[in-house]
C-alpha cells in the first residue's frame, strides 16, 4: 500500500485511510482504484501522509509553539487573527526535511514523466475532513497550476499552513475537534486544463429539498474556484436519475443559463498561479455543457453514489484541449443525507411588501429583519445578532458572521456556492445570485426574505407576515379516493416530493409559458411581424442561448413539464394544454401583435377553439412538440394531456386530429387525452365526450360560472357563486355516473376542495375517483376524505 511512510500513490489509497491521508485524498484514491473500471475518469496523483505532516512540524520544532499559541485563544476570539497569523507564518517559514522533500519531488517527477507542460493541483486534505457528519467545506486551501519542484514545495508549505486559517481554527472549535489531533495530507494531482475549458460541482440529490431522484449540476467556464467561492452565477442543470440507465432517453429536466460574468484561468507566474478575468459575451450567452455531457456527468454521479451508498458532493472538470470530462473530487453530501426525520415545515407568506429583487432560493423558509450590508468579514464586530447579511459573496472567512445572521443575501453565486452550502448546513434561508443586492439594500432597511416560493427567492420590502406549519408525513392517512395536486410552478414541485400524493390532477401549462418562456409562441415563430424594437430585443435576450426560437419554446416548456413529472413518476401527471384568455396571451412578450381584443375573454377564444384555428395552430404545434419530447425523448410516459374548454363534439374531433398531426395520437404508446368538464355541454353529452376522451376532470370554477351564469370574478355577484349550489352538484353527480358507465376515470381539479375541505364530502359520496388540491391544503383534504370514507 505505502510507497514510503510519507507518500502514497492514489491507486493504493482506500476510503478507510482517512486518518492517513484525510477525507479528500481517501475519496480520490478510492475512485482511482475502483471506479476507473466503470469508465469514470479521475486524474492521477499521490498524497503525502499525516506522518509526513507531523515530521515537518517536529523537524521545525513547532508542535509546542502551536499548542501554546492556541491555548491563548480568548473566549470571545478577539485574538484569533493574531494567533492564526503567527502559526501560519511559522509553518510557511519552515523547511522540509531533506528526505521528505526528496520523496515528494521524486513522486512528482514520476507523475509528470512523459507529459509535456503539465502542471498539478496541490490540494489540502485534513484528517478530519469530508466526513459524513461534518463538511469542513473550504476550511483548508488548495492551489492550482503549480509546476516545478521548488514551486511545488512552496505550495506544500502553504497547504500545511492552511490547517490554521482563522476559519479552520473556529470550525474545529465549534465542532469539538482537538487541533493537535488533526493532521494535513497534501494531494498532488494532475491538472485538467479546465482553465481553457470548464468546471463545476454536482450533487446526487437535490440540495434544497432532499429529493433523491435528481442530479444537480452547476457549471461555469474556467477553473473551479469561481463556483466553489461563489463569485459567479453558474449554469444549472438537472437530470432524472431513474432514466439515466436508458441510453435512448435524454432526461435533462432543467437547464438554466447563468450569467458566468468571470472565470478563473492560469496566471502568468509562480507568484500568481491563477487569475480572474471577465468572460466574453458569447461565453455568458452559451450553455457550458451539451446535453450529452450533462448526462455523462449525471451517470457518473449515479455510479459514485451507488458505490459510496450515500448522496455525494462531487467536483468535475472539462479539459479544454481534449474536451474530456473528469471527476476531481467526491465527498459525502452532509445536509440532506443527515436528515432522519420525515416531517415537513411549510412556510406560507400571508402579507408582503413590494418585491425588491430576486435570486436563487436556498432552503424553503421565510425570515424577516433588518439588513446589514457588509463588504468584508473583518467587520464581524459590527454585525448585529439576528440581522440579514447582505454582501457580494461569502467564503469560509464569513462563517462566524453567518452564524449570527437570520438570513443571507448575496450578489453572486449559485446553489453550490459557499453561501448556499453553509446556509443549508446552518438551516438559514438564503438568496444567492441576486446581482445587485449589495447596491439596492441599505443597512437598517427592514425586509422579508422568502425562499418558500420555489427555486426563486424574493426579497420584499418591510416586515411581512408568514405562517409555519409542521407536517408529519407518518400521520397522513390512506384513502381510497385518490388525492392529487394542482400544480403550476415547476420550481415548487420538488418541495412536496415527500407528500404521499396520487400524482398531479392539474398541471397548468400556461403558468410555465408565462413565468419561464415569457414570450408569445407566435412572436417566437413570426418575429418579422413584430414592429416594436424593445419587444424584438426582449425576445433576443430570452432566446440568446438558442439558435432556433422554436427550440427555445419547446425545450423550455418540456423541461418545466418534466420537472413536475419527475417528482411524481410513475404516478399520473395530467397536463392541461394552454388555457390563456386572449387578454392574458396579449400580456406575453410580443403578444399584442397576435391577439384580438375581446369584450369577454372568459367566454371567448380560449382552450380547444384555439388549437385547430389557422390563427393559432402553429403555436399549438409547439405545445404538442414539447409534450412529445417529454414523453418520448425524456421518458415521462406518466404525462397525460387534458383539453380545456372543449365546447362541442366537433371541436373535440378537430383537436384530436390536430394532435395526431403533431405526433400525439390518442391510444398510441399508452398516450391518453382527458377533457376538462367545465362547460354544461360536457355534462349533457358526457357519454359522447367519453367516446372521444380517456377521462374527465371537473373544473368547478368554470362549471359553476356557466351553470349559474355568474361571472366568477364579479365582486357584486360573489354571494351567488357557490360550487355547493344544487344545480352544480346535480351536474357533478350526473357526469360522474356517465363517466363510470363508460369506464372512464373522473376527478375534480377546481379550487373548491382546497378552500373548503367539506366540499370533498360531497365528491366522495358521489363516487369521484380523484380530487386534486393545492399542496398547502393536501393534508387537510386528505384527513377529511379519510374521515368521510371511514363513516
Amino acid at each position: 500500500m505505502v510507497k514510503s511512510d510519507y507518500i502514497i500513490n492514489f491507486e493504493n489509497i482506500r476510503r478507510g485511510h482517512v486518518g492517513v491521508v484525510g477525507g479528500k485524498n481517501a475519496s480520490l484514491g478510492e475512485m482511482v482504484a475502483n471506479l476507473k473500471s466503470k469508465n469514470i475518469a479521475v486524474p492521477n496523483g499521490f498524497a503525502t501522509t499525516a506522518k509526513a505532516y507531523w515530521y515537518f512540524i517536529d523537524h521545525n520544532n513547532l508542535r509546542s509553539k502551536i499548542e501554546t499559541k492556541l491555548a491563548s485563544l480568548k473566549v470571545d476570539q478577539s485574538n484569533l487573527a493574531e494567533i492564526g497569523q503567527y502559526i501560519r507564518g511559522k509553518i510557511k517559514n519552515g523547511s522540509f526535511p531533506v528526505d521528505l522533500a526528496t520523496e515528494i519531488t521524486t513522486a512528482y517527477q514520476e507523475l509528470i514523466a512523459h507529459k509535456k507542460n503539465i502542471s498539478v493541483a496541490v490540494r489540502s486534505s485534513a484528517t478530519a475532513e469530508d466526513l459524513p457528519n461534518a463538511s469542513f467545506a473550504g476550511q483548508q486551501e488548495s492551489f492550482l497550476n503549480i509546476s516545478g519542484e521548488e514551486e511545488l514545495l512552496e505550495y506544500c508549505r502553504r497547504c500545511f499552513a492552511s490547517l490554521f486559517t482563522n476559519r479552520a481554527i473556529i470550525y474545529r472549535n465549534n465542532n469539538n475537534f482537538a487541533h493537535m489531533q488533526v493532521a494535513l495530507s497534501i494531494g498532488i494531482q494532475e491538472m485538467v486544463r479546465s482553465d481553457i475549458g470548464a468546471s463545476g460541482v454536482m450533487f446526487s440529490v437535490d440540495t434544497e429539498t432532499g429529493f433523491p431522484n435528481v442530479v444537480l449540476i452547476n457549471a461555469s467556464w474556467g477553473l473551479g474556484e469561481s463556483i466553489v467561492q461563489g463569485t459567479v452565477n453558474p449554469d444549472e442543470y438537472m437530470a432524472f436519475k431513474p432514466f439515466l440507465g436508458n441510453k435512448e432517453l435524454s432526461p435533462v429536466i432543467k437547464k438554466t443559463l447563468g450569467e458566468k460574468e468571470s472565470k478563473v484561468i492560469y496566471g502568468g507566474n509562480s507568484a500568481q498561479p491563477t487569475q480572474t478575468v471577465k468572460t466574453s459575451v458569447k461565453e455568458q450567452n452559451t450553455y457550458v455543457l451539451e446535453n450529452t455531457e450533462i448526462l455523462q456527468l449525471a451517470r457518473w454521479a449515479n455510479i459514485i453514489e451507488a458505490y459510496y451508498q450515500t448522496p455525494m458532493d462531487i467536483e468535475w472538470a472539462k479539459d479544454g484541449k481534449s474536451g474530456e470530462l473528469y471527476i476531481v473530487q467526491a465527498r459525502p453530501e452532509t445536509i440532506q443525507s443527515r436528515k432522519t426525520t420525515h416531517n415537513l415545515k411549510s412556510y406560507s407568506l400571508i402579507k408582503k411588501g413590494k418585491c425588491l429583487l430576486e435570486g436563487h432560493s436556498i432552503g424553503a423558509a421565510i425570515a424577516t429583519g433588518k439588513v446589514y450590508n457588509l463588504k468584508s468579514p473583518k467587520d464581524i464586530d459590527h454585525f448585529p445578532e439576528g440581522a440579514i447579511l447582505v454582501t457580494g459573496a461569502t467564503d469560509p472567512d464569513w462563517v462566524p458572521i453567518m452564524k449570527k445572521a437570520t438570513a443571507i443575501i448575496t450578489d453572486h453565486g449559485g446553489r453550490t456556492s459557499h453561501a448556499a452550502i453553509v446556509s443549508r448546513e446552518m438551516g438559514l434561508p438564503a438568496i444567492v445570485g441576486c446581482s445587485n443586492a449589495s447596491k439596492l439594500l441599505k443597512t437598517g432597511q427592514e425586509v422579508t426574505v422568502s425562499c418558500a416560493e420555489g427555486d426563486k427567492g424574493y426579497v420584499y420590502n418591510g416586515i411581512g407576515k408568514f405562517e409555519v406549519e409542521d407536517i408529519a408525513i407518518s400521520d397522513i392517512p390512506k384513502t381510497n379516493t385518490k388525492i392529487m395536486l394542482n400544480l403550476a410552478d415547476p420550481a415548487t414541485a420538488q418541495r412536496w416530493w415527500q407528500l404521499p400524493t396520487d400524482g398531479v390532477g392539474l398541471l397548468r401549462m400556461e403558468f410555465i409559458i408565462n413565468n419561464t418562456i415569457k414570450a408569445h409562441p407566435l412572436a417566437l415563430l413570426n418575429g418579422a411581424k413584430i414592429g416594436d424594437k424593445a419587444t424584438i430585443k426582449a425576445i433576443a435576450t430570452l432566446t440568446r442561448a438558442y439558435t432556433n426560437k422554436e427550440t427555445y419554446f419547446v425545450d423550455t416548456l418540456a423541461q418545466g413539464i418534466a420537472q413536475i413529472a419527475a417528482v411524481h413518476y410513475p404516478k399520473p401527471v395530467i397536463l392541461r394544454m394552454s388555457d390563456f384568455k386572449t387578454n392574458e396571451y396579449a400580456n406575453l412578450i410580443g403578444g399584442t401583435d397576435f391577439e384580438p381584443k375581446e369584450e369577454n375573454p372568459m367566454l371567448g377564444w380560449r382552450g380547444a377553439s384555439r388549437y385547430y384555428s389557422p390563427e393559432y395552430k402553429e403555436g399549438f404545434a409547439l405545445e404538442c412538440k414539447a409534450v412529445k419530447k417529454v414523453r418520448e425523448e425524456m421518458g415521462f410516459k406518466n404525462v397525460i394531456t387534458m383539453i380545456p374548454f372543449c365546447r362541442t363534439l366537433d371541436e373535440a374531433d378537430k383537436v384530436l386530429a390536430e394532435m395526431k398531426n403533431n405526433g400525439l395520437e390518442r391510444g398510441k404508446d399508452g398516450f391518453e387525452v382527458y377533457v376538462m368538464c367545465e362547460v354544461p355541454a360536457n355534462i349533457i353529452l358526457a357519454d359522447k365526450f367519453a367516446d372521444r376522451f380517456d377521462g374527465f376532470s371537473i373544473g368547478s370554477n368554470d362549471l359553476t360560472q356557466l351553470t349559474l351564469g355568474v361571472d366568477r370574478d364579479s365582486d357584486r355577484l360573489a354571494m351567488l357563486f357557490s360550487e355547493d349550489n344544487e344545480a352544480v352538484i346535480a351536474s357533478i353527480n350526473h357526469v360522474i355516473k356517465a363517466a363510470h358507465k363508460k369506464g372512464r376515470k373522473i376527478g375534480l381539479c377546481g379550487q373548491a376542495p382546497s378552500d373548503r375541505p367539506e366540499f370533498a364530502q360531497t365528491l366522495v359520496k358521489a363516487g369521484i375517483d380523484s380530487i386534486s388540491v393545492t399542496p398547502d391544503s393536501f393534508i387537510k383534504v386528505k384527513n377529511h376524505v379519510a374521515e368521510v370514507e371511514g363513516r
